[in-house]
């Protein structure tokens, strides 16, 4: 039976897209406090399936397909630009496809404005009319008003018109910079996106006995399950240690190792290939909540995701992309790039996050030329010699001070114009393809 934060969520997925929620609405319609109440809100926030915007409320919203990451709701567009709604509340779910900034004459703006884009204008009510009419939402800049007719027209037509007190270029450039962050956001790989959900996964219950286990494993040939008790909530794992010379009709529940280490959907790719690894653990069960097996994520899905991003091109360009793009090989092992005005802080000079980024990138190539294997990094210390600036040549020179099967120690040293800049070590564990 479900429990009641998932009743909330699923009645609130069953709400029509735009419809108004509130706290003391849902603990009256389900019957529950105001604080599980809350909580399932919030919880539906998480997921994307409602949108709760100051000055107006908690809106039920339509959850967004992964290839739509690059659009946003009107509602969070007022998130944004710290916008204020004047009318056409019930359009705030709708999404936006692309916006125009209405600084020219009228006819030639009309001739952008289509439906559901929408036009970012000053103080034009004509302009405002003619958007509406159109299908287009409307955001005001500057922090002025509208006339009370064009609010009626956009609560007929469903379609919002927003005032926020920035100019339209700082609104425009907001909203770029948001929806290149969903870009970056897309190319995230997270366990939801790979993992084998519970109809599929293999798993014991508390009262199978070993024999099951033996079953089990010539079926999957895994050698780790999760064990669940009778509400599907995981409660331990086994794996082969622990049935070794055991009776085959004695319980799991008698030789399985408690709390049990789990991811949810919402871990990332890197964090789990770090846990696999540093714990040396091939399969990890998915849980939501109250501990309820969602399904679970093996090795070899998890080593097929990373090969799969490597082919992949990235949409948005985060610090990583631009430090691997700029990187190139030099002789004798080593790598140069030059600093761009990306990589550097507010005063001009190589920021540490990228220096850092910088040596990490160089050592994890040098490992794969090497060792053929993926680097996890475990511990790196970084010294900082002398400010670098904006432009200058930097060569990146990695040395393997040790290596193992399955770990590594590298000295990173960092030159410009000959001359050491900073220094770095680092100690890595090394997943192999």
């Amino acid at each position: 039976m479900a429990t009641k934060h998932e009743q909330i969520i699923q009645h609130i997925i069953a709400l029509p897209i735009g419809n108004k929620i509130s706290v003391r609405g849902i603990a009256k319609d389900l019957n529950v406090s105001d604080g599980t109440a809350y909580r399932a809100i919030k919880e539906a926030e998480n997921q994307g399936i409602v949108s709760t915007i100051e000055r107006v409320g908690t809106i039920r919203i339509e959850r967004k397909k992964k290839e739509n990451f690059e659009r946003l709701t009107f509602a969070e567009v007022i998130n944004i630009i710290d916008g204020q709604v004047l009318g056409g509340r019930e359009g705030l779910h709708k999404t936006l496809n692309k916006f125009v900034i209405g600084a020219m004459e009228l006819d030639a703006m009309m001739r952008y404005t289509e439906a559901d884009s929408l036009l970012i204008v000053g103080n034009r009510v004509k302009a405002h009319e003619l958007a509406l009419n159109e299908g287009a939402a409307v955001l005001i800049t500057g922090g002025f008003d509208t006339e009370d007719h064009i609010k009626r027209l956009a609560d007929e037509r469903e379609l919002p018109i927003i005032s926020t007190s920035y100019d339209s270029f700082t609104v425009a450039t907001m909203i770029n910079r948001a929806i290149y962050d969903q870009l970056i956001k897309k190319e995230i790989v997270f366990v939801g996106d790979i993992f084998t959900p519970f109809e599929e996964a293999f798993y014991l219950d508390a009262k199978d006995t070993i024999k099951q286990w033996y079953e089990l494993n010539q079926q999957s040939t895994h050698t780790r399950f999760p064990v669940v008790d009778d509400k599907k909530q995981v409660i331990g794992m086994v794996t082969s240690k622990d049935i070794i010379s055991k009776d085959s009709n004695a319980l799991i529940e008698k030789v399985m190792s408690k709390n049990p280490l789990a991811v949810q959907e919402k871990t990332s790719l890197a964090s789990v290939a770090h846990m696999m690894v540093w714990e040396g653990i091939e399969v990890v069960p998915v849980v939501g909540q109250a501990d309820k097996l969602l399904g679970i994520i093996s090795r070899q899905d998890v080593l097929k995701a990373l090969q799969q991003i490597q082919r992949q091109p990235q949409v948005g360009e985060t610090i990583d992309d631009i430090v691997s793009a700029n990187l190139v090989a030099s002789e004798e092992e080593a790598f140069q790039t030059v600093v761009s005005p990306q990589m550097t802080n507010q005063l001009g000079t190589l920021s540490y996050g990228v220096f850092t980024a910088l040596i990490t990138e160089a050592s994890s190539r040098l490992l794969l030329y090497r060792k053929k294997g993926d680097m996890v990094v475990e511990n790196l210390t970084v010294f900082f010699i002398k400010p670098v600036q904006i432009d200058s040549n930097l060569t990146i020179k990695p040395k393997i001070l040790e290596a193992g099967r399955m770990y590594a120690k590298i000295d990173v040293e960092v030159y410009n114009e000959r001359r050491i800049v900073g220094k770095g070590l680092i100690m890595a564990q090394l997943i192999y393809r």
